[in-house]
């Protein structure tokens, strides 16, 4: 079976489609989560979510995604700028990692100019909205499919 990709999402992105729609977009999360499941089906690969306002549920499901999945995309949300916490489990059950924000964070508030994220992942994709999901998919299925997974 092809590895599967989890995909975790941080606070607030429980609010998607309603939470300042001018920066984030109308796009809600049972929508993203329909734009992952069709970039994993093209790709012959499963997903799997997560979503949490907590940032010890988030490090549980990264701990947990060892042996589960093959790799993992996530929008920390605020936590990509705080959270060392979460960027040390990331690093600790070496899977890739794909990082994605609906919004480019670089054209935004200084503070979010910083990822403790970045520091552990693949790559970045920020600022297409929904569509980084989609992009953040394909990126990891062909990092998975060169290292024969």
């Amino acid at each position: 079976m092809p590895a599967s990709i989890l995909v975790l999402n941080g606070p607030n992105l429980n609010l998607l489609g309603t939470r300042q729609p001018d920066v984030y977009g109308t796009t809600t999360l049972a929508d993203v989560e329909a734009i992952c499941r069709a970039a994993a089906a093209r790709a012959g690969r499963e997903v799997a979510f997560v979503q949490s306002n907590h940032e010890g549920a988030l490090i549980d499901a990264v701990h947990a995604a060892r042996g589960a999945h093959g790799a993992i995309v996530v929008n920390a949300g605020a936590f990509t700028h705080t959270s060392i916490a979460l960027m040390d489990a990331l690093s600790s059950v070496d899977l890739p990692v794909a990082e994605v924000h609906l919004s480019n964070i670089h054209r935004r508030e200084a503070f979010r100019h910083t990822s403790y994220v970045s520091l552990v992942a693949v790559g970045m994709i920020a600022g297409f909205g929904a569509q980084g999901y989609a992009l953040a998919i394909d990126a990891l299925d062909a990092h998975l499919a060169a290292a024969g997974r």
